[in-house]
């Protein structure tokens, strides 16, 4: 099953990272840290709330005007 990861540089340090299908968030120092922590936790999830899916996400970005 192939999900989508979200990794946000933390202020702190490390990474934030984000599965939005499932809702789970872990966090890590490194990305490799951040996805063994994010694919540990949504297999847990799966495990008690399973899921289907219906093909691969799209993801994208997109640019707002920033305001000084």
């Amino acid at each position: 099953m192939i999900l989508t990861a979200v990794l946000i540089p933390a202020p702190e340090g490390g990474f934030t990272a984000l599965n939005p299908e499932t809702g789970t968030t872990t966090q890590g120092e490194s990305v490799e840290e951040a996805l063994a922590n994010l694919r540990e936790a949504t297999e847990l999830y799966l495990e008690e709330f399973p899921i289907t899916t219906s093909g691969q996400p799209l993801v994208t970005t997109f640019d707002v005007a920033a305001h000084a």
